[in-house]
């Protein structure tokens, strides 16, 4: 009766996945576990994955890669001794030919020996740095996905792989968002400071009202938006590119690893 709770104190991230892995948490992992890193999902082929390698390589704010598997082996034990890709987020997206065809819960049916999992930093990661210094963000006061749009912003293209950058949005008024920039830039590994701030037009974003993977925005009078690269580019690029097969996790729903934030703080 006591593990959960022992669990918990010692691990929750642990816990965290055991619940996502039999099926007991299925939704998003904003705020959870909030000391440990989250990270973003991508799944490819053999033959696509040396391209996408280079591919974040590339693209470090979109796409900071931190962990990669063995070709058919599910497990990143950098991140985590016990993780398997195939069923440890909360909801997966399944890409043919660069449309969604599916999101599910588990990918185990889905497995095969030739892919390799790759994961990348997350801006959820940063978020607990900003909640220590004081900075109140909204969508975690409010339990929502944090507002994420598509962009006019092009990535640097690495072979096959080509398409337009993603963003992540929180707002703050203008002390909070000074503070905003200088925490996260010592955090480059979960994309490190914005990208832009302000004006949305002026990166593509027609209606800030109206993002394509998160919740609706809170933006109040005195508040500036601030843009980070995201994790969900790799998505758009999927889409782009058309490989005939790839995985990805659910903006929102991310691998929650052994890892702590505070390993991936620069001085």
């Amino acid at each position: 009766m006591n593990a959960p709770a022992t669990l918990s104190a010692v691990n929750p991230a642990k816990l965290l996945r055991e619940q996502i892995r039999a099926g007991r948490h299925t939704t998003v992992t904003t705020g959870m576990a909030p000391r440990h890193l989250q990270a973003n999902l991508v799944i490819l082929p053999a033959d696509w994955a040396e391209e996408f390698a280079s591919f974040c390589a590339a693209n470090p704010k979109p796409c900071p890669l931190i962990a990669r598997s063995e070709p058919g082996d599910p497990a990143l034990p950098s991140l985590g001794y016990d993780i398997d890709v195939r069923s440890d987020l909360p909801r997966y997206r399944v890409f043919r030919d660069g449309a969604v065809v599916s999101e599910e819960t588990d990918i185990t049916a889905l497995w095969r020996d030739d892919l390799i999992a790759f994961a990348l930093g997350c801006s959820y990661s940063f978020e607990a740095a900003l909640l220590d210094a004081g900075v109140p963000i909204r969508h975690i006061e409010q339990g929502k996905k944090v507002c994420t749009y598509r962009t006019a912003l092009d990535t640097e293209p690495a072979g096959r792989l080509h398409g337009r950058m993603v963003v992540s949005m929180r707002n703050f008024t203008v002390p909070n968002a000074i503070r905003a920039i200088e925490i996260t830039s010592r955090f480059p590994r979960v994309h490190g400071a914005p990208i832009h701030f302000g004006d949305p037009a002026a990166i593509g974003i027609a209606d800030i009202d109206k993002p394509e993977f998160g919740g609706e925005p809170d933006i109040r009078p005195g508040e500036v938006p601030l843009f980070w690269a995201c994790g969900v580019t790799p998505q758009a690029v999927i889409e782009a590119a058309k490989p005939p097969f790839c995985i990805t996790h659910k903006a929102g729903h991310m691998l929650v690893t052994d890892r702590l934030n505070e390993e991936f703080r620069e001085a």
